[in-house]
């Protein structure tokens, strides 16, 4: 019986992994730029990270986590977000006591969750995400969403929206808490039960449920407008000032949230308006989380991010259309006519490596036409011909593929005088 991959993950082939790197280069690039340094953090950590960094109440945590016990009999789940690792390892390794603050830091790899696979959506999936820790500066907030904008801006995108909302700071979270549990209280028998569960605990995750989402209380549940307080707005009313100043354009929507409890103040959602893309149009979600370093043990300590697949960011790009700048190419191919010659450019390929350039050789015995052949297929810049007759004369022919310009090089000279050429 042949072994298929999971249902879920996929193969990244050569033709394909071009783009995923031309986008991990992007984001790492511009990170540098805007001085996020990179952490890597375990594929698995303790589920009770997870179930109290994630939320207990959350689909992540109930229905999607990988979750096993290890020999020792602990109970391990594969990370299915990058948030609460980082923010582990900020704890434990006491950052929060470095010189330099905020403490700026970003992420990529895979993440694990158990749910319906569909487009651009995967139970093993590359995430990216930025995480600033230790600062309560609107500026900052503004600065983790222009970079996540400019990354798919610089990349092509340009059917993009960016949806904003302030879920206001812990005194107007706890009164617009108050306000959702006496609206949904008297009727939620008539909610699913997670719904159910979510009222005492977490009423603000009633609002993200997709069971639910066309009941009449839905529509007419408080909003949390209503209830930020002076501070809150004021402090929204900055994060908005300053997404002016860097010419982003935004839309608030009340109806965004992030169901954490340690969530506050700045929430949003970049989308994709592409035709195409599909039912689901979000790309990116992030927000401030004031409470969450406090939650893994850490002092108080402020901190905004985001995070978002690269599978959606593909997908994206091909809904636009979007051809990015993936090209394969090499320097150079040895071409080589006989046993002496073939055994020749052994040592020439190692040659030309060595000096950093890019170059191929042939492996199966084939015939000059094959060989050229398949230079062509590599989109090679040179190929360079050796047969018995050259190499008794310590020659090689060199053919510049774009131009069909041929010149005859001394083999003794050659790495260097095509070092030279290739300057």
């Amino acid at each position: 019986m042949s072994i298929t991959i999971p249902r879920g993950t996929q193969d990244i082939l050569p033709g394909q992994v071009e783009t995923w790197q031309l986008i991990e280069e992007k984001a790492r690039q511009l990170c540098n730029v805007y001085q996020y340094q990179e952490i890597r953090t375990p594929v698995f950590e303790h589920t009770d990270l997870f179930s109290r960094g994630v939320g207990d109440t959350t689909d992540i945590v109930t229905k999607e986590m990988y979750t096993f016990e290890d020999r020792g009999g602990r109970s391990l789940t594969l990370r299915p977000e990058g948030t609460a690792s980082t923010v582990r390892a900020y704890v434990e390794k006491k950052m929060f006591g470095n010189a330099d603050q905020p403490v700026k830091l970003f992420y990529m790899g895979p993440m694990f969750r158990y749910e319906r696979p569909q487009a651009g959506r995967y139970r093993q999936f590359v995430q990216f995400g930025v995480e600033a820790l230790g600062s309560n500066d609107p500026a900052i907030d503004a600065e983790v969403i222009s970079l996540a904008m400019t990354l798919y801006r610089e990349m092509g995108l340009k059917k993009l929206k960016l949806i904003l909302n302030s879920l206001g700071d812990k005194e107007s979270r706890k009164d617009h808490r108050d306000a959702l549990i006496s609206h949904f209280k008297p009727r939620i028998g008539e909610f699913c039960s997670d719904c159910q569960t979510r009222l005492e605990k977490n009423p603000l995750r009633i609002l993200d449920c997709k069971k639910d989402r066309d009941h009449e209380l839905m529509k007419s549940a408080p909003s949390i407008v209503e209830y930020l307080n002076e501070e809150s707005r004021a402090y929204f009313e900055k994060v908005k000032e300053y997404l002016r100043q860097l010419d982003i354009p935004f839309e608030v929507d009340p109806n965004l949230v992030r169901g954490l409890d340690y969530y506050n103040h700045t929430a949003f959602e970049i989308m994709s308006d592409a035709e195409g893309f599909g039912a689901i149009t979000t790309l990116c979600g992030g927000g401030r989380y004031n409470g969450l370093v406090e939650e893994l043990g850490g002092p108080e300590t402020p901190g905004i991010g985001f995070a978002f697949s690269i599978e959606r960011f593909i997908a994206a790009l091909e809904a636009e259309k979007i051809e990015l700048p993936v090209k394969r190419e090499i320097d150079i191919y040895l071409v080589s006519l006989g046993d002496k010659a073939k055994d020749y450019t052994v040592g020439m390929l190692q040659q030309l490596r060595k000096e950093g350039i890019s170059a191929e050789r042939d492996y199966l015995n084939r015939k000059l036409k094959a060989q050229f052949k398949a230079a062509d297929r590599l989109n090679t810049k040179f190929v360079a011909v050796l047969g018995e007759d050259e190499l008794d004369k310590g020659v090689i022919n060199l053919k510049n593929m774009a131009t069909g310009d041929q010149k005859e090089v001394e083999l003794a000279s050659f790495v260097k005088t095509f070092k030279e050429l290739q300057r």
